[in-house]
Formats: structure tokens, sequence, C-alpha cells
């Protein structure tokens, strides 16, 4: 970006719409989640509707909820086309399907080389259903959706077009790792941790989404990270997890590689995934700039 159009970006937002804006992202996240899977879901289970069907309604509606508050307040009263948040129609390059797939595989990867043992307890077929469609639909395309589309979409874009483009990858990145901790009862070391760790994946995410011009992009990393790292299936941790079908039980106590107590997400391994990630996005935007 030029000093003219970084001058042009600065300026194309009042101070007291950011402040909005910042605000109601925070509360579209909450507004969706309590819409989607406090209400729909609660009556559905009172229904006596299957676990795994609640999962898929409420996930699906997690996302559309968030994307109808987003389009609303953009075009509404920001006046200003979904496109210039990077919320296009669907548009998913083939490159970021291979690295959404190949991070959370590759990180994996890394522990199930490390001393630990497999643990699971025996389950019928309901109770894996509703493991496996909460990680997919809920913590999935739910979760990894809804935070891209506010995050990298309308909070990064209106920082952007405010402070540039700097502080619109990094400070929405701060926000979005905070999050993560709050109402947590995480020791100082675990949240100084986080904060390193969701920074850096929110960066990560933000280099993606402007690379391609889509939070498209951005959101199926997100989404399969959290499918494969949190979801239903196996996850890896110090203690059994009780909400997946099967889980990884490492040996090592050592705070850099468990993650504290936030789990592996926030571990050092994660971390260089996150960076390794960030770089490739970094070395093709200077590559589109150059030609």
């Amino acid at each position: 970006m030029d000093g003219q159009a970084a001058r042009k970006g600065r300026d194309g937002m009042k101070t007291g719409k950011l402040v909005l804006t910042i605000a109601v992202s925070v509360a579209f996240l909450v507004l969706s989640a309590v819409l989607s899977q406090g209400i729909v879901m609660s009556l559905l289970a009172m229904a006596g509707v299957p676990a795994w069907l609640y999962h898929i309604v409420g996930g699906l509606l997690y996302a559309v909820s968030a994307y109808l508050m987003v389009r609303l307040f953009g075009t509404k009263f920001l006046k200003t086309e979904m496109e210039a948040f990077l919320i296009p129609k669907c548009r998913i390059q083939i490159r970021w399907v291979v690295a959404a797939v190949l991070l959370p595989v590759l990180v994996s990867a890394v522990y199930l080389f490390l001393p630990g043992h497999f643990a699971s307890d025996p389950l019928d077929a309901g109770t894996k259903a509703a493991f496996v469609t909460r990680g997919v639909f809920l913590a999935g395309l739910g979760a990894g959706f809804v935070e891209e589309l506010l995050f990298r979409g309308l909070l990064m874009n209106a920082v952007i077009k405010k402070f540039g483009m700097a502080v619109g990858i990094c400070a929405p990145s701060v926000l979005f790792a905070s999050l993560h901790i709050i109402g947590m009862n995480f020791s100082l070391l675990s949240c100084v941790q986080v904060m390193i760790a969701g920074t850096m994946a929110g960066v990560m995410f933000s280099l993606i989404a402007l690379e391609g011009g889509s939070i498209w992009n951005s959101a199926v990393v997100h989404a399969l990270w959290n499918m494969i790292m949190i979801g239903g299936g196996m996850t890896i941790g110090t203690e059994p997890n009780g909400y997946a079908i099967c889980s990884y039980v490492l040996d090592t106590r050592s705070f850099l590689l468990t993650g504290g107590e936030f789990g592996i997400e926030s571990s050092v391994v994660s971390i260089i995934g996150y960076l390794v990630v960030s770089m490739a996005a970094v070395s093709a935007l200077r590559r589109k700039k150059v030609e």
C-alpha cells in the first residue's frame, strides 16, 4: 500500500463508527451463539430431538444468523458492500484447502511421536454421532466461520480503514486471543501463552484472508483446525477428553508442549505451525505485489 492509499485507508472510518463496529462485532458473536446454542438447541432438546441433529441445526443457525447480522450492519449502517469486508460470494483457493488439512494433521503427528497412550470409553452410536457433529458443525463450521466473519471480515477491515494494515491485522488478533481467556480461571502463565498463541493464530488467519481477498479461505483453515484439533474424533492432551471418541493422553507435563491449561492449541508446536503458515501467506502476498 503506497502512502496516499494508506492515508486514504486511515481516514476511511470515523472513530465513533470504529468503536461501534468493535462493540457490534463482539455483540454479534454473543447474540448468534445465544440464538443458536442457547434458545434453539434448548428447544430442540426439550422436544426430544437427538443431540447429533440439534448440533447440526445449531451450527448452521450460528453461522447463518451471524452472517445476516453482519450483512445488515455493513450494508445498512456502514453503507458498505460485503466485498469491502472480504466477504464476497464463496470463493476458496485450493492452496488454502491444502494448508487447512496439513496444519492440524502435522501438528497432531508431532504429538503422536511423543510418549503417551490412547484412551477411550465404550460409547453407543448416538453418542459418537453427537460428538462428531458437535465437532464438525459447532466447533468447526459454526465457530470457524463466525469468528472469521467477525474478526477477519467486519472488524479487521474496519480497523484497516482507520489505522492502516499493520494495526488492522494485529489489533483484532489480540482481541481474538483475549476472548479465549475471558471467564477462564487460568494461571498467569497460561494466560500469557494463550495470548501469544491466539494472537499468532489471529495474524495467520488475517494474512490468509488478505492474500486471497476473502474470509472464505481463512474460514476453511479455521474450521478444519477446530474440527481436527478440538472436534469429537480424536483429541490430544494431558487428560482424556470426555467429549471425544478417543483421546491421546500425553505423558509429558512440559508447559510449552502441552499448552498449559488451554491445551495444545497454545503450545509451542502449534505456534510454530501458525508461524509457518503465516510466512507462506506473506510470501504469497509479496509475489502478488511483484506481479
